[in-house]
């Protein structure tokens, strides 16, 4: 036993973690993101502060943050990630648990008969031994234990560690995606309610135009064809509202499903949002570095990357011999009564080696399957980091553009409804004729659409730019936040 000892203690002290140390890889091809978005510094609409961690607050609408809380704590993307997550931790439990030996105990009870014919005549005569019966008790104690020689335990606990954090950033990535969505499907709701009443409104002046013309027409002093164009004018502005009804519609049973409802059960309050949210400041959007630090997306390829690392370790392991101890004590006895007595006692006790050798070409597979499976993932962390920055850009840019398309069309919509307004003067004092009106009053109504519709793409891409940012998460449970 001191021998055996000895060796335990001499095998323990000269183990070695094989396999590649981790380092967390710095930012692809060498990109600096430590400054401003380019987009950014061009944007009067946005400022380098850092971006909240309930960005829908920004807008000031008690209805986004109760409806952005609902779906944060119901929706089911979020709980099959928070499953997931409670499976990695298991997992991690179980690679920890090869730290400690593995035992096992037993207890068995046996009737045996043994007949004559077992053992033939006795003493080569004749006569045989009877058939006996007897009772056999045995109980036992086994324990095995894995000498951690090179690392391969280690190395797996590791790698289900990072499979843990890169659980946990996949909460936070759907936590992102279901905030953004769901004040997404608001906007919707309000934009398609916005446009309905412009459309409505549209409606109602060219209710006032047809009737007019019709009396003309009735009076002599109108032609039938001015009736019919104002007619078709007024219709093609009321076929709108059916689609722009449905859609609205459409975005409250997504709301619904956001929020773990099912679509029959509408928010009352979201159904009765007229007008869209609107920005109570600049959007902060900070810069490179606090993006790819905020990006649960990024943290996720870059755990995924330190658990296919550690898992290079394992495969290296495998190459080299595998080394437990085992020991085990036992009680046997054909009664129960004597089942303690010192004579019923046995044990063994004793190393075991194991060690894929010569042949190794299974390991070795294995190993360069590790090594791609690592390799790939470097390469999907630098595309990750990649993603996260070209889309932050592009969203800007998209909002600057946005930006600048809806002033231009406010203008123009002003100018529209001046000219419409200075047509019907005109018509009425017999200076214009009704063609001329009837084109105002289209142009009028084609700016108030292009205008609302405008509104309606600022707030998506209002959105599509918090999503980039990647916030949202920071304010997890405290039970989802933890990584193992």
């Amino acid at each position: 036993m001191k021998k055996l000892a000895s060796l335990t203690a001499a095998l323990l002290l000269g183990a070695c973690a094989v396999g590649p140390d981790y380092e967390k890889p710095a930012t692809p091809g060498g990109i600096n993101a430590e400054g401003a978005f380019v987009e950014g510094a061009r944007l009067s609409a946005v400022n380098a502060a850092e971006l909240p961690p309930k960005w829908w607050q920004l807008y000031d609408d008690p209805n986004i943050d109760r409806l952005v809380g609902e779906a944060l704590a119901h929706n089911t993307d979020i709980r099959v990630a928070a499953a997931n997550l409670q499976r990695a931790r298991a997992v991690l439990n179980e690679a920890r648990g090869r730290r400690l030996p593995t035992t096992e105990l037993s207890a068995q009870y046996t009737r045996q008969r043994t007949g004559s014919n077992s053992f033939g005549a006795q003493f080569g005569g004749t006569q045989q031994i009877p058939s006996f019966e007897t009772d056999l008790f045995t109980t036992g104690f086994n324990a095995n234990y894995e000498l951690d020689l090179f690392g391969g335990v280690g190395r797996a606990i590791e790698a289900a560690r990072g499979d843990v954090q890169a659980a946990a950033a996949q909460i936070d990535a759907a936590r992102v995606s279901v905030a953004a969505e769901t004040t997404r499907s608001y906007a919707l709701v309000c934009s398609n309610a916005q446009q309905i009443a412009v459309a409505q409104e549209t409606v109602r002046l060219q209710e006032q135009t047809l009737a007019l013309t019709r009396r003309l027409f009735d009076a002599g002093r109108g032609q039938r064809r001015d009736v019919e164009q104002a007619d078709t004018l007024l219709a093609q502005t009321q076929a709108q509202l059916p689609g722009l009804e449905a859609e609205r519609r459409a975005a409250l049973y997504a709301l619904a499903t956001l929020t773990g409802r099912p679509p029959a059960e509408t928010d009352a309050a979201a159904a009765q949002c007229a007008r869209l949210p609107q920005l109570t400041q600049l959007i902060p959007v900070g810069d490179g570095a606090s993006l790819l630090r905020r990006r649960p997306d990024v943290r996720q390829a870059e755990r995924q990357l330190a658990a296919d690392t550690a898992r290079v370790g394992v495969a290296t392991a495998a190459l080299y011999p595998s080394i437990s101890l085992l020991g085990s004590i036992s009680l046997t006895s054909t009664t129960l009564d004597t089942l303690v007595d010192n004579d019923s006692v046995g044990f063994s006790l004793g190393p075991l080696i194991s060690w894929s050798f010569p042949n190794q070409t299974a390991a070795r597979s294995r190993l360069r399957q590790a090594e791609a499976t690592a390799e790939g993932s470097l390469a999907s962390f630098d595309g990750t980091v990649l993603t996260a920055l070209r889309e932050t850009e592009q969203a800007l840019a998209r909002y600057a553009g946005e930006l600048d398309r809806n002033r231009v069309l406010r203008r123009g919509e002003r100018s529209a409804a001046e000219a419409a307004r200075l047509s019907r003067l005109r018509f009425d004092a017999g200076r214009e004729s009704f063609l001329q009106l009837i084109q105002a009053e289209r142009d009028r109504a084609d700016a108030r659409a292009a205008r609302a519709q405008s509104d309606a793409a600022l707030a998506e891409a209002q959105i599509a730019l918090f999503r980039a940012l990647g916030g949202g998460w920071e304010d997890a449970p405290e039970t989802t936040r933890r990584a193992g």
